[in-house]
């Protein structure tokens, strides 16, 4: 019969007795005393290792329980949410195993957490949905730039800048500009290149300080880019996906930081800048990368960024000429305009396989193109074909 709960103690010692005694048949001891083998073997053991006191009935309870997070596991949890309060589940739970806690719980567990604790607004939440993109194989292949939208401080407007390697998302500039002007962007971008070294490519929109609102044309520091060796592409107009990348930045940047930069000083906004920057290199999980952090994606380019350009060099069977003001050039006898920003550097002309058609080239890089066959006026129309994603 069945182990009666009035006499269970007896019975457990007794069977313990019995099977403990030498030549005896547990298998037939567990038939006898109708109990399964697997439990004859469990009372065995708990003697072995605990003496008759082991023989006590235990609670059903489990001694942990999956799914109630220990109490210090939560206030982990809490207080990682406290410092970046836009994380969510899964990239707080990446935080914690890079911390080297044990027995993280899935993200689904820690959303849980943060929604008992008041920390998730539901009608938030359904606006954070992932994009797909395109994404470049290596570090500096390609680098997207942008300003942010601009907001007010202490002493002007704040015009946050932004330099994104596409393939680790790693922010090599954050700089807190008090203008969108090419001198400042170059100013930023030497120091982003004596660090980090220079990209193959760099994606950046159609506007000032490296479009020209709607016509696209070349500026000067676009030209000075080039002139480093660096192939300028475009964004498609009217398409701020292309830039995805550098858009999710400044959308996490306003959610963490800038709207707390609000009325501060440039200086102090740069202060908040690069702590929010480390964070989000060296200790943001990206759930583009899988969890990693961009950090463990990015590794310097061998590209030295030149401090003094060399001469340009063209092939000998090209036709080279110098940009003249206005961005003219001369050709047997005719002129034909060029983007005036190449105004006093070197172009070389090269025909394609239309006739009569030549593509214009700055340094490696294709510029526009002109039509040598029009000689009905000496300006010729010209069609710009910029580098486009």
């Amino acid at each position: 019969m069945p182990w009666k709960e009035v006499t269970v103690m007896s019975l457990r010692e007794e069977f313990i007795k019995f099977a403990l005694a030498d030549g005896s048949n547990v298998s037939e001891l567990c038939r006898r005393f109708d109990i399964s083998r697997k439990t004859g073997y469990k009372w065995i053991e708990r003697f072995l290792t605990e003496g008759f006191a082991g023989f006590a009935d235990r609670s059903r309870k489990p001694m942990t329980s999956p799914k109630k997070t220990p109490e210090i596991m939560e206030e982990a949890v809490l207080s990682i949410r406290e410092q970046h309060p836009a994380w969510g589940g899964r990239k707080i739970r990446k935080r914690l195993q890079r911390l080297g806690w044990i027995g993280v719980p899935a993200a689904s567990t820690i959303t849980a957490i943060l929604k008992r604790h008041g920390c998730i607004n539901p009608a938030e939440s359904l606006k954070h949905k992932p994009w797909q993109r395109f994404e470049a194989d290596v570090p500096n292949d390609l680098w997207q730039m942008d300003f942010k939208g601009h907001f007010g401080v202490a002493q002007g407007r704040c015009h946050p800048l932004t330099v994104l390697d596409d393939h680790s998302r790693y922010a090599l500039g954050l700089r807190a500009c008090n203008n969108e002007t090419a001198t400042t962007v170059r100013q930023n971008l030497i120091q982003v290149f004596r660090r980090y070294g220079l990209p193959k490519r760099l994606l950046v929109d159609n506007g000032s300080p490296w479009g020209s609102d709607g016509q696209h044309h070349y500026t000067p520091l676009t030209v000075w880019l080039i002139r480093q060796g660096i192939v300028i592409i475009h964004s498609r107009p009217y398409h701020p996906q292309t830039l995805g990348k550098d858009e999710r930045f400044h959308r996490s940047l306003k959610t963490e930081v800038a709207q707390y930069c609000v009325g501060l000083s440039l200086d102090d906004c740069q202060r908040r800048f690069d702590t929010w920057r480390d964070v989000y290199n060296l200790q943001r999980p990206h759930e583009s990368l899988d969890m990693q952090v961009p950090a463990d994606r990015y590794l310097p380019s061998p590209r030295r960024f030149q401090e003094k350009l060399p001469p340009i060099e063209y092939s000998p069977d090209d036709k080279v000429r110098k940009v003249q003001k206005g961005g003219w050039i001369s050709y047997q006898g005719k002129e034909y305009r060029i983007p005036k920003a190449f105004y006093g550097e070197r172009v070389a002309l090269r025909p394609t396989a239309k006739d009569g058609l030549s593509d214009v080239f700055f340094c490696n890089q294709r510029v526009t193109k002109i039509d040598l066959k029009n000689h009905n006026s000496t300006q010729k129309s010209v069609t710009h074909v910029p580098e486009r994603l």
